[in-house]
């Protein structure tokens, strides 16, 4: 793909980065996977969970122990809610561009994080046994979690959230015939 290319939907390019020494270095030349776009609402439903309660103590605080200050009655409330709105519009969006994934032969490449930025690869022939998972709102979304387990202690299991129901059955579905094809 030119520089001067538009990315299709879906796809996120990663770029390279500035090293000490001035030297670059191609942090991952392969485009990513998107999550599916049903992961921002799925976010989104979590932050306003949240906030809510947030938003709700500080209501009960401005009856009780905030009247002593001299803010006016209902500031406190208005202005947490404004704080929950921004955060139920700004976060999701950015934590549903921090995540992408590209599967390869023998391996799957994930990156996810906004501040702490991480880069996971999975060999295939390291995983001992997959699974897939649904809280109730992923359900009501359709979406599903593939979770694959090694045997190590730190990093264990890597997840890949926000993935179509029928597309982490066929990730997990490929994956085991890359696992057993390593067996014999």
């Amino acid at each position: 793909m030119s520089p001067r290319e538009k990315p299709k939907r879906g796809m996120v390019v990663e770029q390279s980065v500035e090293v000490t020494g001035g030297m670059t270095v191609d942090e991952n030349a392969a485009e990513t996977t998107s999550l599916h776009p049903r992961y921002k609402s799925l976010l989104r439903i979590r932050v306003t969970m949240v906030v809510a309660v947030v938003v709700l103590a500080v209501a009960v605080l401005d009856i009780g122990p905030i009247r002593e200050t001299p803010l006016p009655f209902g500031a406190a409330p208005a202005l947490a809610a404004l704080l929950a709105l921004a955060a139920i519009l700004v976060l999701p969006a950015r934590r549903y561009r921090s995540w992408g994934y590209r599967i390869s032969e023998e391996e799957l490449h994930i990156r996810h994080g906004q501040f702490v930025r991480r880069r996971t690869i999975m060999p295939f022939g390291r995983v001992q046994h997959l699974d897939t998972s649904q809280g109730p709102i992923e359900r009501m979304l359709g979406l599903a979690t593939l979770t694959m387990h090694t045997a190590g202690t730190r990093g264990a299991s890597v997840a890949l959230p926000g993935l179509a129901q029928d597309e982490a059955d066929q990730m997990r579905d490929r994956i085991r015939a890359e696992i057993r094809q390593d067996l014999v």
